[in-house]
């Protein structure tokens, strides 16, 4: 790897390493963020969700089953830039179709290796996540760290739509599962990957994939049984449309399921705050207890902001709000922080629910898969 041309990362603190062009030559900016992941790296870029994010793959070893059609989690990677220390040179798997550096390459994604990421790591987690440079054509890291502090911070950044389809599409049900009709659901695409809608057809769900700008008519003209808010990029507290939208569905007693940036919207619509964490949780180990059940899931993450519970409340307690009675349904188990909202009405019965972590991970755990049952379940009149 050492032929490649020399590349230069530099930080928003100014602490800069030096490594070697990986995948496009050119210069890129954007949020520095770590993921824990030793596997999945494939779906990890194809994520809508790390639009405008520099990935530092935390795992040593990275791209050794190259890269396939199968497992992109939407039409193109997303990644502002990566970061690897040690890139497979031959990719070895019987499906791979090309290798990572070239699909880097082919879509203009500006990485680095032979860096130390485990330092850039333990860097970022005791500064926090912050801006950063990659640069291929810069070899000063005065001027490169300048170019950094010009450009856009995370925090107040309204991203969801730059990452959504344009144009409605429909998934249809993989089975009839036992319906004479299939359930409909309108699922609001702030960042979709592909395997949501495909867990959901599984399940006997037609899915209707509504565009980010989509108003509470566009909801309701498919006629849907449930509603649902994806994953996706962005602060949460700068998208303020969609909140208004799951507002409206709320008080027309559509029931509601969001996944990761549907958590924190949910959370916003309920009245709730959000806020930015240090570092965020990306990786696909993260242990989270499901407090309806006691049961603790090893789960998938990608996020950098979180739902704030209110001070002085118990994570236990219910909060009134205008739809019902929200409480914590999961909490992350290193460090509290809230991982899924439940809406009850005044008899107790599960109205509406969501989960900060990724339940249709791929690759990663499965433990969660349950919850799009429990969509189900909810949309069937079951819960």
């Amino acid at each position: 790897m050492s032929s490649r041309a020399p590349a230069l990362l530099v930080l928003e603190d100014g602490r800069s390493f030096h490594g070697h062009a990986f995948g496009a030559e050119g210069e890129t900016f954007g949020e520095a963020v770590f993921s824990t992941g030793m596997t999945g790296y494939q779906e990890t870029l194809s994520d809508p969700s790390y639009h405008r994010q520099v990935v530092v793959m935390t795992a040593p070893h990275v791209g050794n089953t190259g890269m396939n059609d199968e497992d992109m989690e939407s039409a193109r990677i997303w990644v502002a830039g990566y970061v690897v220390r040690d890139p497979a040179r031959v990719p070895s798997n019987w499906r791979s179709q090309r290798s990572l550096d070239d699909q880097l390459r082919e879509q203009g994604v500006v990485g680095i290796s032979d860096v130390d990421t485990r330092a850039l790591t333990r860097h970022l987690r005791e500064r926090g996540a912050m801006r950063v440079g990659i640069s291929t054509t810069e070899t000063d890291a005065d001027a490169l760290l300048k170019r950094v502090l010009d450009s856009g911070q995370m925090a107040g950044a309204n991203l969801s739509e730059a990452v959504s389809t344009t144009e409605t599409y429909v998934v249809a049900p993989a089975s009839a599962a036992g319906r004479e009709k299939p359930l409909v659901v309108a699922a609001i695409d702030l960042g979709i990957k592909t395997n949501t809608p495909r867990m959901m057809s599984e399940r006997g769900i037609e899915v209707h994939v509504l565009p980010a700008t989509s108003t509470i008519e566009d909801v309701l003209a498919v006629e849907p049984d449930g509603i649902f808010f994806s994953n996706g990029p962005g602060d949460p507290a700068a998208t303020t449309a969609q909140v208004a939208l799951l507002q409206d569905a709320l008080g027309r007693g559509l029931p509601y399921f969001g996944i990761c940036f549907g958590n924190q919207l949910f959370g916003r619509a309920l009245g709730l705050d959000t806020y930015k964490l240090k570092y965020g949780h990306r990786g696909i180990n993260q242990p989270v207890m499901d407090r309806t059940t006691g049961k603790v899931e090893v789960t998938a993450h990608n996020h950098g902001f979180a739902v704030q519970w209110p001070d002085g409340v118990d994570l236990g307690e219910g909060v009134p709000t205008p739809y019902g009675m929200a409480s914590v349904s999961h909490v992350c188990l290193n460090d509290d922080v809230v991982e899924g909202l439940e809406l009850r009405d005044d008899t107790g019965a599960l109205k509406s629910f969501s989960v900060q972590y990724h339940p249709e991970a791929a690759a990663g755990p499965h433990d969660a898969a349950y919850l799009f049952d429990r969509f189900t379940q909810l949309m069937d009149g079951m819960a």
